[in-house]
């Protein structure tokens, strides 16, 4: 098989990846409106709970990044996907608040290791060119997990109970586990490439092998890299606010049942996978028009941060279809940036260091995410979740605007060979 034809495979692979890894992490938020009444927990009890999540994610990334240069990609993400596995699972014997974020906090250390697998693996497989194309369609999986969980949690739910919805969620992440193992190899490695394409892969692995890996010290002393991680910083808690806070809002300010959530809470993110897709052609479509590939990443950044205005409006709307309407603008947008702003840790920094550099950039994407989540849980009570809504979109307008500020894409283009 060529290169060309089996990168693909892999990208499909590490999105099947992607897609349990989300269906997981999003269980909690569509079993949330249940769980707060069975369980009989406040507001801010189950912001505590996400917060251990995203606390432990938060910390990890940058580890997992670590763990992922040291020890490979092959092994590494076939561990984590089967650690994250065996901790969803277990959120089923949880009882009360303090359980379930112990458990909650074992599935972020675990977690955290997807995306800069992912990244990696598009790093391993792509030329510059093609990157934000391949981390579209990986990140779709990111999306389409959130997209899946309503439905087939709440069928789970329904016909099961909650207890089984996090057991069963959990247990297909251990059957991708083995298949990544089984079939996934670098392509200087891989034996299902031609012995042509793996012997100019493994030419291109040796020569790299000889460049010492960049250290996180190094890294965060980069002007490059507060470039990115300022902006995913202040990208991230949209998604955090998507992913963990989207049910409980309708439930609470909508007045939507279980059945309407699961009929509706999907969409958002339907249209967070078109996001993510097409915010991976944006970059290779500007390029045709002599735009460089740095200053194409940042207008596609600049322009997802605009449509971003539509969730800040949320508060706003005369009624849930509508607020549902502009969770999906929002939804679409943020994804586009996000593929954007993963990519450029792939552009920006070597290969050898690409894991750690996108879980450096990742871990101040999830501090600005915690942070926030923190803050619906002490104040949605009381000023309600219309005016913390509407900070989501100055966030990613500011951070569009540091983006060109700190990264200066233009002048590194004019740059670059």
């Amino acid at each position: 098989m060529r290169l060309a034809t089996l990168r693909w495979w892999i990208v499909a692979l590490v999105c099947c990846g992607t897609i349990l890894n989300y269906l997981a992490r999003n269980s909690l938020g569509v079993l949330a409106p249940t769980l707060t009444t069975e369980l009989n927990l406040s507001t801010q009890q189950y912001s505590w709970i996400v917060g251990a999540f995203q606390l432990a994610y938060t910390v990890m990334q940058p580890i997992c990044g670590i763990i992922i240069d040291t020890f490979g990609l092959k092994l590494a993400f076939a561990g984590f996907a089967l650690a994250w596995s065996l901790a969803n699972m277990a959120h089923g014997f949880a009882n009360g608040w303090l359980s379930r974020a112990f458990f909650r906090g074992l599935l972020g250390v675990s977690e955290a290791g997807a995306i800069p697998a992912g990244i990696k693996a598009v790093g391993e497989w792509f030329t510059a060119k093609d990157r934000s194309i391949a981390v579209g369609f990986f990140n779709a999986g990111t999306s389409l997990g959130a997209l899946i969980a309503p439905p087939v949690v709440i069928w789970l739910l329904v016909a099961h109970g909650w207890r089984a919805a996090f057991v069963a969620t959990g247990a297909i992440g251990i059957l991708w586990a083995i298949a990544w193992y089984v079939f996934y190899d670098p392509p200087s490695r891989h034996r299902a490439l031609s012995a042509e394409d793996r012997a100019a892969a493994k030419a291109e692995a040796e020569t790299r092998a000889k460049v010492k890996p960049t250290s996180a010290m190094e890294l965060i002393r980069k002007r490059s890299f507060w470039a990115i991680a300022v902006p995913r910083f202040l990208s991230e808690p949209a998604w955090q606010t998507f992913s963990f806070w989207i049910p409980l809002y309708l439930a609470k300010e909508r007045g939507m049942d279980i059945k309407q959530i699961a009929l509706f809470a999907w969409l958002p993110f339907l249209a967070a996978d078109a996001g993510g897709i097409l915010g991976g052609y944006i970059s290779p479509f500007l390029m045709r028009f002599r735009i460089g590939l740095l200053t194409s990443r940042a207008i596609g950044v600049a322009a997802g941060a605009i449509l971003m205005i539509a969730p800040a409006c949320v508060g706003l709307a005369g009624d849930p279809y509508t607020a549902i309407a502009l969770f999906c603008v929002g939804g679409f947008a943020h994804q586009a940036i996000s593929v954007l702003l993963n990519t450029l840790t792939a552009d920006v920094f070597p290969l050898e260091s690409v894991g750690r550099a996108n879980g450096l950039v990742g871990m101040a994407g999830w501090t600005g995410g915690l942070l926030f989540s923190l803050l619906i849980g002490a104040l949605a009570d009381t000023v309600g979740y219309g005016p913390l809504f509407g900070l989501l979109g100055v966030f990613d307008v500011l951070g569009a605007i540091l983006l060109f500020a700190l990264l200066r894409p233009a002048r590194m283009d004019a740059a670059a060979p």
